[in-house]
């Protein structure tokens, strides 16, 4: 028998383990990711639309978009988690999950949104306060000159920054929805405990399938005029919101084992290591990850 590999807890493993598991259920999660479609159209079409023409439209493909899309994060993320332990998953199954999780799931995107948009606020309201007082006790403020645009732009970094922090620590929030029933603040602050350790390897996998949605996204939206390349680039970007569900449910198991809240076996062969036995998935023989912190 072929020595077990083993995958270290970092993003090659994320990438690789997730990967794998498309791959070998790969018609299973193409159906599924289905579901993120009307997304892909909204993304890539809406900004060529005339906004008069979209006034009564659009909060209704809105709504549609929204629901599908968390159907698709719903579903894909239980199949992704029952795959990662080698368990046969079938589409109805992915389906019928979406009963027990679907609400939970809305809820808790809502309740991120918002307290993105109030974090947000309070950093405006906090940088005009500050140059409001500056302002009064130190010197008039010229709103046209070189420095005043270097100190906005120097706001605008450190807020991308603590909304990108944010995100990191709530990328886990959708999985502990689905995996542990938990929902709203509960979820994100299980989220949060969960990805110490690992913030690094959640950061990457978003910057990674970020970029490269962004660079879809854009070519798409210059390439609706070349129908077979703008179809192709739907799939392409529906793909990569598969990609970046299936790698955030790894990593979520990923980061139990790194907590201790996966059977663990120690080996000794040398050194002593901690190692996490998952089934992998053909049955018979098991993932062993090693846990070490990225």
């Amino acid at each position: 028998m072929e020595p077990t590999p083993v995958h270290t807890l970092n993003l090659k493993g994320v990438f690789s383990v997730s990967k794998k598991i498309i791959l070998d259920r790969y018609w299973h999660f193409v159906t599924l990711s289905l579901f993120f479609l009307p997304l892909c159209f909204f993304l890539t079409i809406l900004p060529t639309f005339d906004y008069q023409k979209l006034q009564i439209s659009h909060p209704i493909y809105i709504l549609i978009v929204y629901i599908l899309a968390v159907c698709a994060v719903g579903t894909i993320t239980y199949s992704t988690h029952h795959a990662f332990f080698g368990s046969p998953v079938k589409i109805s199954d992915s389906l019928m999950s979406l009963i027990s999780s679907f609400f939970r799931l809305a809820l808790t995107a809502i309740i991120a949104h918002v307290l993105t948009v109030l974090i947000s606020l309070t950093f405006f309201m906090l940088v005009g306060t500050l140059f409001m007082l500056v302002n009064r006790l130190w010197f008039v403020i010229d709103y046209n000159s070189t420095y005043f645009m270097w100190c906005s732009a120097i706001a605008c970094v450190i807020l991308i920054a603590i909304i990108v922090h944010v995100n990191v620590e709530w990328s886990l929030a959708f999985v502990v929805v689905v995996v542990e029933s938990r929902w709203g603040f509960s979820a994100l602050m299980r989220s949060s405990y969960l990805v110490k350790g690992m913030r690094s390897v959640s950061l990457l996998v978003m910057l990674y399938f970020g970029f490269f949605g962004a660079l879809l996204v854009g070519s798409c939206s210059t390439n609706q005029h070349f129908l077979l390349v703008y179809v192709l680039g739907l799939l392409f970007v529906m793909m990569c919101l598969l990609r970046i569900i299936a790698a955030y449910t790894v990593l979520y198991n990923y980061c139990k084992a790194l907590h201790g809240e996966l059977v663990l076996d120690v080996a000794a062969e040398g050194l002593v290591h901690d190692y996490m036995s998952l089934p992998a998935d053909d049955d018979k023989v098991p993932h062993i990850v090693s846990v070490v912190a990225a």
